[in-house]
């Protein structure tokens, strides 16, 4: 994949996974746009990154995905990168009774039905454009659950399965199609966890983990698992039982 002188949209690029993928995109020299759901991270993310571009824009909801693609395809008609980087994870207590069910199934329409929605939107912008890529973010956990985010790995396993049916569909077209799978990464994502969640678990620096994703894109490996990721998808083939449950343990106290 060309890295310099793209024009790319990162979805929830004010923070963390997507903040860093920007940095690196305008330091190759490429038009970078960042979305999100609050205006003011927006903000903040643009005053603290001279360049970025930045559209306020919810994943989650059709209408503002159809809204995101005519702004896009009017002000930036090159754009040939999509970055599908929006997500949230939760430690989520299935025993818990009065759950709101809409809230409980939240990271669904963020993280799985926002990808798919974001790509099929921005298919025939991308299809126009002499090369074009689409990066979609999942995760480690797409490999092998984390069964106190179960819905979360959950989606993560279903953009996983989504981006290799994608890849086939595209095969015949200009469009590259690429998946990140990162591991645990210093990020706030991992803030709503209690220290025992994580206990064990290696972290892996947010910039360290980027630069292997830019290494990855610029070898054309269309599956990029930085880190303890490729230690997950071995481990989920060669010992899926034993994996799962060292996975397991922080979820054994919801059986209390």
């Amino acid at each position: 994949m060309k890295l310099e002188g793209n024009t790319v949209l990162i979805t929830g690029g004010a923070s963390g996974i997507g903040l860093e993928l920007a940095k690196g995109f305008l330091a190759r020299k490429c038009t970078v746009v960042i979305t999100g759901r609050d205006a003011a991270k927006l903000a903040k993310a643009q005053a603290a990154v001279p360049g970025l571009k930045t559209l306020r824009s919810d994943v989650a909801r059709v209408d503002e995905i159809n809204a995101l693609f005519e702004t896009v395809k009017r002000d930036f008609p090159t754009l040939n990168v999509l970055v599908n980087n929006a997500g949230v994870m939760r430690s989520l207590n299935l025993h818990k009774d009065g759950d709101d069910l809409d809230d409980l199934t939240s990271e669904i329409d963020i993280n799985l039905k926002g990808p798919i929605r974001m790509a099929r939107r921005f298919l025939p912008l991308l299809k126009q454009q002499p090369s074009a890529a689409i990066i979609n973010v999942s995760s480690g956990l797409a490999f092998v659950p984390l069964p106190i985010s179960p819905v979360y790995c959950a989606t993560k396993a279903a953009v996983h399965s989504f981006t290799q049916s994608m890849r086939i569909q595209l095969a015949r077209t200009k469009v590259q199609v690429f998946e990140l799978a990162p591991p645990a990464t210093q990020t706030e994502l991992l803030g709503n966890f209690e220290a025992n969640d994580m206990k064990g678990v290696p972290i892996m620096p947010l910039e360290e983990m980027v630069r292997a994703c830019f290494k990855g894109m610029e070898k054309d490996t269309l599956e990029i698992r930085p880190g303890q990721s490729n230690q997950l998808r071995f481990m989920s083939r060669l010992a899926p039982d034993f994996i799962l449950a060292q996975l397991a343990k922080p979820a054994q106290r919801m059986l209390d």
